[in-house]
């Protein structure tokens, strides 16, 4: 059974662009467990990177595949940088939504843009398409992340906002763009009172940038521990807190969650403010 964590991606400064159209790539005889039985009866194309390996069923345009797969190599080379190990990115195109639904166990992907499964990205290609290029490169490198740094035994702000920060480290896009949901909030005089947990990711139709603000916030919790502490200290917390429990490690840092809380709000209201 694999590990899925989810991503969703409709945040503002993300959106746009089309996809391409072309002919399929042939497959390829031999393929990573994780890529293998995809579509019984039907035909595997496939398209290599450097290092990444992607796959969709042969009625999805070899283009696609191949952009796909240079993406994956950059978001993998991102990754690999911030942990410090060599990644071998393994991604999935399905042909629409509810293939990609099957393929992640039948769960509900509304407003995705990719999930992570395992050892392998799911992509979810309508929401993936509405993306523009800087908002594809975060939403792969993000769900890499998941994929390599893992999840197990942590709260989700940390596991989320790890995952943002290593998709928003080379992205280019000034915090106030990437947070543009919470700065909102932010100016309004609304600071966020405590750091998010799994009830402010799930999609409210009463607020619907709730989730947006809910990723902002716990990247921005990541990013002023990077930027107090240093990134590998970032990391190593994450890894510590893995095993040790996310209270043990923090306490390492002279940090409580509550002083953690208190010194981000701090740090939001002056990123965003």
């Amino acid at each position: 059974m694999f590990e899925q964590v989810s991503r969703r991606a409709v945040v503002t400064g993300l959106l746009l662009l089309v996809p391409a159209a072309a002919t399929p790539l042939p497959g390829s005889p031999i393929l990573p467990p994780e890529l293998r039985g995809l579509w019984p009866g039907r035909r595997t194309a496939v398209s290599r990177g450097a290092r990444s390996t992607v796959a969709g069923p042969g009625t999805v345009p070899a283009e696609r595949l191949d952009e796909l797969a240079r993406r994956a190599d950059s978001a993998g080379a991102r990754v690999s940088a911030v942990l410090g190990r060599p990644v071998r990115p393994l991604v999935v195109l399905p042909e629409s939504g509810r293939d990609a639904a099957r393929l992640a166990g039948g769960g509900r992907l509304d407003g995705l843009a990719a999930v992570a499964d395992g050892r392998r990205v799911i992509v979810v290609p309508e929401a993936f398409a509405t993306l523009n290029p800087t908002g594809r490169d975060v939403v792969l490198t993000h769900e890499l992340t998941h994929v390599v740094a893992g999840t197990g035994g942590l709260p989700v702000w940390l596991y989320e906002g790890f995952a943002d920060y290593v998709g928003y480290r080379d992205a280019g896009l000034p915090v106030t763009v990437a947070a543009a949901e919470l700065a909102a909030e932010v100016r309004a005089g609304r600071l966020p009172s405590a750091l998010p947990g799994p009830a402010a990711f799930a999609a409210d139709g009463r607020d619907p940038d709730r989730l947006a603000r809910a990723y902002q916030e716990a990247w921005l919790a990541c990013r002023f521990l990077a930027d107090r502490f240093g990134e590998g200290t970032l990391v190593g917390l994450y890894r510590a807190a893995q095993v040790a429990g996310v209270d043990r490690a923090l306490a390492s840092l002279g940090l409580s969650v509550a002083t953690l809380t208190a010194r981000w709000r701090a740090y939001v209201r002056d990123q965003l403010g």
